[in-house]
């Protein structure tokens, strides 16, 4: 129970001119011993004044990042303000050297008031497959999707996604939805990976939906000759294909905020997109690596980097704390 200062002079008093002893009296009134002393050791000092309760005083932090740096990360999400605090901590610790949280960017930026509702809103997308893939070029995932253009009508985008690094393959711009596109891309992404020069005993393993175009005889001829097996989700059960439904809801977040007048430009922020997201865009279900890092097999490298670069952080952090206080104690003696 919190006392105002004038009920702990009350109680000093009450204590004094009791009958009682310290401890009874103290007892009764259910106050701690120390407690009360504390209280009368303050009176005694400075009177009613010191009986008032006192802020309490930060201790020091050891590891509080320097001004510094804390510029330094304020001028990044300036300049970089498509990036979520997430990004930005893993970017920072990449481009500086210097670790930092996501939780500490977040409480910067916050203080800055840098931090504001997303333009859009994130849908959460199942990305939960039965049997999930151990290594890259196992599985692929493929869907269509469409895009209007001013004066041209409906292009439909399709995209092979590899499930285990969510690295785009391959993808396309077609007219139509046939089974052509589908193994026009399928040939884009067989000859991206040299799957198309070389023997393998077990080619990537096809997962789609239920379309017209993945049903088609000539899809499965396709798959046949090239020695692929395919794998269809459940009818009405877009959470099968999570990840790549996941990716053209981050795609399209970006590629329709504006609008397309000729192909080409569609095209052209497609291709600057995808290399975005394959070699720049941090996933967080990647361990916040890039799609690139796991399917070209450097994501532990990174990994290991990241935390060599924290582990030199809180040193130099808990170095510069000790500096610091030597610095007080030298000037207090």
């Amino acid at each position: 129970m919190r006392y105002s200062a004038s009920e702990k002079y009350e109680l000093i008093q009450l204590v004094q001119d009791s009958d009682l002893s310290v401890r009874q009296t103290l007892k009764r009134l259910s106050i701690n011993r120390s407690t009360f002393y504390g209280w009368l050791e303050r009176y005694v000092k400075d009177g009613l004044a010191g009986l008032f309760d006192k802020p309490a005083k930060p201790g020091h932090v050891w590891n509080k990042i320097s001004e510094e740096h804390q510029q330094a990360m304020v001028q990044m999400a300036l300049d970089e303000t498509d990036l979520s605090p997430r990004e930005l901590a893993v970017k920072y610790t990449e481009t500086m050297s210097y670790y930092v949280s996501e939780s500490s960017m977040y409480r910067l930026l916050k203080s800055y008031d840098l931090i504001t509702s997303p333009a859009y809103i994130l849908m959460q997308a199942g990305d939960k497959f039965d049997q999930p893939s151990a290594w890259v070029n196992e599985l692929w995932q493929t869907d269509f999707t469409y895009f209007k253009i001013i004066g041209w009508g409906w292009y439909y985008l399709s995209t092979i996604l590899d499930d285990y690094s969510r690295f785009i393959v391959a993808w396309r711009l077609c007219t139509t939805m046939a089974a052509s596109d589908v193994t026009d891309t399928l040939d884009d992404a067989l000859a991206f990976t040299g799957l198309d020069q070389v023997h393998v005993d077990h080619k990537p393993r096809l997962l789609s939906d239920n379309g017209p175009c993945y049903i088609s005889g000539q899809l499965a001829d396709y798959l046949k000759d090239q020695g692929m097996s395919h794998t269809r989700g459940r009818p009405y059960h877009p959470q099968t294909q999570g990840k790549i439904e996941r990716w053209h809801r981050s795609m399209k977040n970006q590629i329709l905020l504006d609008h397309y007048y000729l192909p080409s430009e569609l095209k052209n922020q497609m291709q600057r997109f995808v290399q975005y997201y394959n070699h720049e865009r941090y996933h967080e279900s990647l361990d916040n690596l890039t799609p690139a890092d796991v399917y070209y097999g450097r994501g532990q490298e990174v990994l290991k980097q990241r935390k060599l670069i924290k582990q030199n952080t809180i040193a130099l952090r808990r170095q510069l704390h000790h500096d610091n206080l030597n610095k007080v104690n030298q000037s207090v003696s």
